[in-house]
């Protein structure tokens, strides 16, 4: 069986829109399939729909010869909208005129959804030419709610999930097995291929090919010429999850410049590897000149870099990884660009602030055991900005492992 993502919705939602739909995220994070979902609907609306990737070495060659050669494989009839579903157009010589052109002649006629597999390769072609052309959609791997749905079949547990959140006091049934499948969660991630796989040993061998294949694209295309180095990157941030990430430190370890350090950080940002979570201060030219904190944007991926599958509770980066997940949960939750941190010069910190409103939000301090928390240790924050309620999410709630899934 094939589960719907949370993005299918969505971009159903924005089929009647002008603007054509463009699907980003990292590689096997499901864009093909999602395209292939989307075809599905539309068929069943007896749309007219046609789905190919640029892949295909003969199409790719016709449509840089110019846009309007897409028509000498698709057929367009003038009374209907045409839908086109293109995957990989980040391998046009230049996609932002390819749908430009295409935009400019014949929307609201013609409706492109195209998957690009990494926002690097869209922030270099896709240019300022397509504003209000385009509507970009993150398609990230699975969230711990999505991951539920493709490791169980059901809906059952998710409801339970959704439950549990709205009710802090309940006592779910399910309990025991959410638990079980939230430690595989943290020890696997979302890669959709990867939760489905049965037993640990090929749920391994998928995330060694993903940072042995899949990576190696992204690192290849990306002209990278130090991979060795690239990688290296990789595992420092790995064990540095949730750290300040102090580029001068960094080219002092891998011997690499300044400028080699931060592009490479950037093509990690762009491949949807890693994010780089900027501080929260009153003063926004303080948090704009302030160091940032690394968050995976999977936890199979930094686990399988740090060749680390132990159980959670026997690991001890599992504070790291308990708040690695929240950071996935406020992505999915509230948005990037909403997340920032808290860090005085003197070390007082708070993991997490999120922006609701200006001068408003919540604050957010992860533990692996409620018992490390210590109200009085951040009463310097709450007198800073009382707006901005502190809340804890811990891993364990009490000494009988009552976990509380850092909802």
């Amino acid at each position: 069986m094939i589960h719907k993502r949370v993005l299918f919705d969505m971009i159903i939602n924005h089929l009647p829109a002008k603007e054509f739909s463009i699907i980003t995220g990292p590689r096997q994070s499901g864009k093909t399939t999602l395209l292939q979902q989307i075809a599905g609907y539309l068929e069943q609306k007896n749309e007219n729909v046609y789905i190919f990737t640029l892949e295909d070495h003969d199409i790719l060659h016709r449509l840089n010869k110019h846009p309007d050669r897409i028509f000498d494989i698709v057929r367009k009839n003038k009374a209907e909208r045409l839908y086109l579903l293109i995957d990989e157009i980040q391998y046009l010589s230049d996609p932002s005129n390819f749908l430009k052109l295409l935009y400019d002649k014949y929307s609201p006629n013609l409706k492109i959804i195209a998957t690009g597999s990494s926002a690097f390769y869209i922030d270099r072609k896709f240019t300022d030419s397509l504003a209000g052309r385009k509507q970009l959609f993150e398609l990230y791997t699975l969230s711990f709610d999505e991951f539920l749905l493709f490791r169980t079949g059901e809906s059952r547990l998710g409801g339970e999930l959704q439950h549990m959140r709205l009710h802090p006091g309940y006592i779910s049934l399910a309990s025991h097995e959410l638990s079980s499948l939230f430690d595989e969660y943290l020890t696997f991630g979302g890669y959709p291929a990867v939760a489905l796989a049965r037993g640990e040993t090929e749920k391994i061998l998928l995330l060694k090919e993903i940072m042995n294949s899949y990576l190696k694209r992204d690192i290849t295309e990306s002209n990278i010429s130090d991979t060795e180095k690239f990688y290296r990157l990789m595992l420092l941030l790995a064990h540095q999850t949730g750290s300040l990430v102090n580029v001068n430190e960094l080219t002092n370890t891998l011997r690499l410049s300044v400028t080699a350090i931060e592009n490479y950080l950037y093509i990690m940002r762009k491949c949807f590897h890693i994010h780089l979570v900027r501080p929260f201060y009153g003063n926004v030219r303080k948090e704009l000149i302030k160091m940032p904190k690394v968050y995976f944007h999977d936890l199979g991926l930094r686990n399988v870099l740090m060749n680390s599958f132990t159980p959670v509770f026997q690991r001890i980066d599992k504070g790291e990884l308990v708040e690695n997940y929240s950071f996935i949960r406020l992505r999915e939750t509230s948005g990037l660009d909403a997340v920032r941190f808290w860090r005085t010069a003197e070390g007082h910190e708070v993991d997490f602030v999120v922006s609701h409103s200006p001068g408003s939000g919540e604050a957010i301090e992860v533990k692996y055991a409620a018992t490390a928390f210590n109200p009085g240790k951040y009463k310097r924050f709450t007198e800073a900005y009382p707006g901005f309620p502190l809340h804890i999410r811990a891993y364990d709630a009490d000494e009988n492992r009552n976990k509380v899934l850092c909802l």
